[in-house]
């Protein structure tokens, strides 16, 4: 289906190397609390949201490098992204608040993404879904 986009990532670990093993727990870990803590708010910019992302990935000792935290969940809503342009995104220059509701007055859904790596050991992982 051309009109429909699914937006979910996870990482994966094959063998048993320890570091790659806590990379992917933490990941998942950090997602969940990311969750428990987006539904505790009442009021959020978007900027809030990225610096929570990025504190997460300090507190489990990692880098978060994703130039954004996620982003609003839509039809294909990645094209409609003009450069410098981040009102659909988690980022750091967006200072909108993400519970606003849409043109329409609809409730908007929201996609979290974390994105944790260390570059010395030049590994990395991933984990996105809907924040419902």
């Amino acid at each position: 289906m051309e009109d429909w986009e699914a937006d979910f990532g996870r990482t994966y670990v094959i063998g048993k190397d320890p570091l790659k093993l806590k990379l992917k727990n933490d990941i998942e870990q950090a997602w969940q609390e990311g969750k428990e803590w987006f539904h505790l708010q009442t009021h959020l910019t978007r900027a809030e949201c990225y610096s929570y992302a990025v504190g997460l990935a300090q507190k489990y000792n990692w880098e978060f490098v994703g130039e954004i935290a996620g982003h609003l969940i839509g039809i294909f809503p990645h094209e409609r992204l003009n450069p410098n342009d981040f009102d659909l995104y988690m980022h750091p220059e967006n200072h909108n608040n993400m519970f606003a509701p849409d043109k329409d007055g609809n409730k908007r859904d929201w996609i979290l993404e974390i994105h944790f790596v260390d570059r010395e050991k030049k590994i990395g992982g991933f984990f996105e879904q809907l924040l419902s």
